[in-house]
C-alpha cells in the first residue's frame, strides 16, 4: 500500500481528475509511476543523480530534475508531495525551520484552488527508545544493518546503514549516513495554518500504518478566498500522532 490512493482520492474529492503533481524527493520514481498511471502529469525533484536516472527509465513520460526542494521552481499544480521524511533530511545543508516555512509558502502559491500538499515529517518521537538502536534484516542475496541514534538536545537523528548485496560468489558492501532534523508536528501545523492551509494529520496511508513518530499531513489550499476557513487539528490528535 502506498500514499498514491490517498492522494488520488483527495484530489478527486476536490474535483481534480488530472493535472500536474510535483514530487519532492521522488527517488527512483516508484510513486511517480503510480501517479502517472492514474492520469497525472508528474514533475519530480531529487538530489540523487542515480535515483533520477532510475526514475527517468521507470517513467519516461514524467519530468525529473536533479534539485533540492529548497531551490526547486514549483510550477502550477494540483498537488505537491514529499513522502518519506523528505523535509527532515539534511542532505541540503540549507534546510531548516525557516526554509521549510518558506517552502510551505511557495507550495501554497503554486497550488491551484483546492490543491493538496501531502507529506510526512519525523517528529521527536521518531528517536529510538534505546540509544543507539540496532536492527538487521536479510533476504536471499542481501542484508542490511542499521544503527540509529538521536541527539535529543539538537533533535538530530542519525542513521548508519550498511548493506551487503551478493555479486557472483562475493558480496558488495556499501555504507550510507543519513541525518534528519526532527520537527515538532505542532510547529508544522501552525506554520501551514498561518499561510492559509486547512490541515489534517494522518497516522496511516490507507491500510499502511506509519511508524512511531512519523506524522502524515494533508494540507489543502482553500477553493476560494471566501472558503478560507482553517481546519483546526485537535490537540489530542497531534499528541497521539507525536507518540506513534
Amino acid at each position: 500500500m502506498s500514499v498514491v490512493p490517498v492522494i488520488v482520492e483527495e484530489l478527486k474529492r476536490a474535483g481534480s481528475d488530472g493535472g500536474t503533481v510535483v514530487e519532492f524527493g521522488c527517488g527512483s520514481g516508484v510513486t511517480s509511476r503510480l501517479l502517472h498511471d492514474a492520469g497525472y502529469k508528474v514533475i519530480g525533484f531529487d538530489l540523487s543523480e542515480s535515483l533520477i536516472l532510475m526514475a527517468r527509465k521507470r517513467v519516461p513520460g514524467a519530468v525529473f530534475q536533479l534539485e533540492s526542494f529548497v531551490t526547486a521552481d514549483i510550477p502550477s499544480c494540483v498537488a505537491v508531495t514529499a513522502i518519506g521524511e523528505v523535509l527532515n533530511y539534511t542532505f541540503d545543508s540549507a534546510n531548516g525551520t525557516v526554509v521549510r516555512a518558506k517552502t510551505f509558502e511557495r507550495v501554497y502559491r503554486a497550488l491551484a484552488p483546492g490543491g493538496l500538499f501531502v507529506f510526512d515529517t519525523a517528529g521527536p518521537a521518531r528517536a529510538p527508545s534505546h540509544n543507539p538502536e540496532r536492527t538487521f534484516s536479510e533476504g536471499r542475496d542481501w542484508a542490511v544493518m542499521m544503527e540509529v541514534e538521536a541527539d535529543t538536545a539538537s533533535n538530530l537523528l542519525t542513521r548508519r546503514i550498511t548493506t551487503f548485496r551478493k555479486q557472483g560468489d562475493l558480496y558488495r558492501r556499501d555504507f550510507e549516513l543519513h541525518q534528519l532534523q526532527l520537527v515538532d508536528p505542532l510547529e508544522v501545523v501552525e506554520s501551514l495554518q498561518r499561510i492559509g492551509f486547512s490541515v489534517q494529520t494522518l497516522d496511516c496511508y490507507g491500510s499502511l500504518t506509519l511508524p512511531r513518530g512519523l506524522i502524515g499531513f494533508v494540507a489543502r489550499k482553500p477553493t476560494s478566498s471566501a472558503g478560507n476557513a482553517q481546519q483546526v487539528v485537535p490537540a489530542d490528535a497531534l499528541a497521539r500522532a507525536s507518540e506513534l
